[in-house]
């Protein structure tokens, strides 16, 4: 049996990590991914049967087969064992990647390891836990949930990469998911209508959702974006693009409402 093992790390566009894009872009191809099936464990690279798997599940392997898969399984708890790297970044004191054990609390997570939020835990925002294709949870959901994939679901949001990203009193939270839609609206490969168009308009409705420079009711209209989006495509990419613009309208909706409302209120002062 022969066997071929590749590094890749010549990405440039976020879609091609999707395993099937990763693939194309490995046989000099735009890094567009595939319909399945077929899968790629039978027909992969250059039509061979293929294998494409995560550099953090390449690492761990040789410990779980030296101690164990017990070992490992100790870790955590039911249906969620193991550890997982946590990236840590944005308004904590020391930014940080360290392998902890899943069903840790995010909130010791946090302090333990990163030094606590900036100006302490009660200056925190919010924070998008599993990198920024995540829904994003405010400080009361944050206080006590669980850094864990069944838990991070039942809270509407998910585990991911594991790349909590945590925002304090400060961010403009609806900047903040602005500049996400405008990334993946930048990433998008445009094979897929739904994603090539909607990335778009979220994109486009977010800038204005910014400015103020919209009407009550298009909350519920962007809402409807990310629902036709959502599932509809052949990769991830749409529902990353629609799943931080929902999380922000579920728990901040309030501070969208809030802003379009100063600034008609602003704009009539002008007028008059």
């Amino acid at each position: 049996m022969q066997h071929m093992q590749r590094t890749n790390h010549d990405v440039t566009h976020v879609d091609a990590g999707e395993e099937t894009a990763l693939i194309e872009s490995l046989e000099g191809k735009q890094g567009k991914p595939r319909l399945k099936p077929p899968f790629p464990a039978n027909v992969g690279l250059w039509g061979c049967p293929t294998t494409v798997t995560n550099v953090e599940t390449v690492a761990v392997a040789p410990t779980i087969l030296r101690r164990g898969p017990e070992w490992f399984a100790g870790f955590g708890r039911k249906n969620n064992h193991g550890t997982k790297l946590f990236c840590i970044s944005g308004h904590v004191n020391q930014p940080v990647t360290v392998e902890e054990e899943l069903g840790i609390s995010m909130r010791e997570l946090i302090e333990k390891h990163a030094g606590g939020v900036r100006g302490g835990w009660d200056n925190l925002l919010a924070v998008i836990p599993g990198g920024s294709s995540c829904p994003v949870l405010p400080k009361t959901v944050c206080d006590n949930v669980l850094m864990d994939f069944d838990a991070l679901k039942e809270a509407q949001s998910g585990l991911g990469t594991a790349a909590v990203m945590v925002m304090d009193k400060s961010t403009d939270i609806v900047d903040a998911i602005a500049r996400l839609a405008y990334f993946y609206k930048h990433e998008s490969c445009g094979q897929c209508t739904p994603c090539r168009e909607g990335s778009g308009w979220l994109a486009d409705m977010m800038k204005r959702m910014v400015r103020g420079d919209a009407r009550v009711e298009e909350i519920d209209m962007l809402y409807e974006v990310t629902k036709q989006i959502e599932g509809h495509t052949i990769c991830a990419l749409g529902d990353a693009a629609a799943w931080p613009v929902q999380g922000l309208i579920r728990h901040f909706r309030g501070e969208m409402e809030d802003r379009i409302g100063r600034a008609s209120l602003a704009a009539e002062q002008i007028a008059a």
